[in-house]
């Protein structure tokens, strides 16, 4: 089988990179395409993948049509010389454009409600679409529910143990209470209208933080100069790492709250945005999720008051999750293999995935 797969963003690469080294090992072939966003491509160096690459995107409305011209080329360029059987991403237009051109099928991941740019552009010219059982947007008789979440694609125990050793490249010791902050840039078209924590709560968070252990800033853009010194300056393939010795992770981005929940990591959400998944994790797997900064104060204290016996609940936790779940690495294998046949398989008899746990 040959499969295209088009990235967008550094989390996708993690979605898919188990199922791409064990598809390989059976002979699979596979073909990428990705777009110039934060620290994917240097992701994609370090894991020695080859891909194509489609630019940075576009900002303004006008610009972002432009680009959706421009990727949908550099894709089917790609198409017509690879000749793939099947097209995988994680909610793109673009291999949904390019997918319908060649008539082909395009199977996708979406756990993000609130995109709406996407989910207008890219069902219509989709296949199959994947959704968290917690997503609460119904719009296609496409979708099929799967009960997991992403992040267990890479983070689950089948794929992923934290090494110690990663913190001695930091300075970190073994138990050393530290912190992870998370602040993103604002400009995705998922985030019109909507901003972020206000110089005062980050500067408040930090200062708060800074009295119980080490303060590590993660930012897609700029920082104030205040706050500079604080940023973390990693290989980010040790990131995971990182984040599950964490004494706790504060932030705007949600991806990362999430593997913070499937790693056992306290965690707080601070983002007007929501989606399903965050908020499941929410009500049964300890994630502390706002839609302001007013809370933000309370919320991080609390936890810092008593910080082992947070983690020590939230490891709790994250053993009901494991063996609720299911393995979306797994289950990303047994329906691309199978296609279309796993596809009629899910579709009437859902509960056939929990053989993938």
């Amino acid at each position: 089988m040959r499969i295209l797969i088009d990235l967008g963003h550094p989390a996708h690469i993690h979605y898919f990179k188990n199922v791409v080294s064990i598809m390989q090992s059976k002979g699979h072939e596979f073909a990428f395409v990705a777009r110039d966003k934060e620290v994917l491509h240097m992701l994609l160096n370090q894991y020695q993948i080859n891909y194509v690459p489609r630019g940075k995107g576009g900002r303004t409305l006008i610009g972002k049509l432009f680009y959706i011209l421009k990727a949908d080329f550099i894709i089917y360029k790609l198409a017509r010389k690879f000749k793939p059987d099947v097209f995988l991403s994680f909610a793109s237009t673009y291999a949904a454009h390019v997918s319908k051109t060649m008539g082909k099928p395009h199977i996708v991941l979406d756990d993000t409600e609130h995109a709406k740019f996407e989910l207008y552009m890219y069902p219509p010219f989709s296949t199959v679409i994947i959704n968290p059982k917690s997503f609460w947007k119904k719009f296609s008789e496409k979708q099929l529910y799967l009960d997991t979440f992403f992040e267990l694609n890479y983070l689950h125990p089948k794929y992923f143990s934290p090494k110690e050793d990663t913190l001695k490249l930091y300075q970190i010791f073994v138990g050393e209470v530290y912190f992870i902050l998370r602040f993103v840039s604002w400009n995705a078209s998922h985030d019109v209208g909507s901003k972020g924590l206000s110089y005062l709560a980050k500067m408040n968070l930090v200062e708060e933080l800074s009295k119980k252990g080490r303060v590590f800033i993660s930012a897609e853009g700029d920082l104030p100069e205040s706050l500079e010194k604080y940023r973390l300056k990693i290989n980010p393939v040790h990131l995971h790492d990182l984040l599950a010795f964490a004494s706790l992770y504060v932030g705007e981005g949600a991806t990362t709250a999430s593997e913070c929940v499937t790693l056992g990591v306290p965690a707080i959400y601070v983002n007007p945005l929501n989606a399903g998944t965050l908020q499941e994790q929410s009500e049964k797997y300890g994630l502390i999720s706002l839609r302001s900064e007013k809370e933000l104060k309370s919320a991080f204290q609390n936890i810092i008051e008593d910080i082992a016996l947070t983690k020590e609940k939230m490891l709790n936790l994250r053993k009901e999750l494991l063996q609720t779940k299911i393995d979306g690495t797994s289950f990303l294998i047994w329906f691309l293999e199978n296609y279309p046949q796993s596809h009629d398989i899910i579709r009437n008899t859902p509960e056939y995935q929990y053989k993938f746990k």
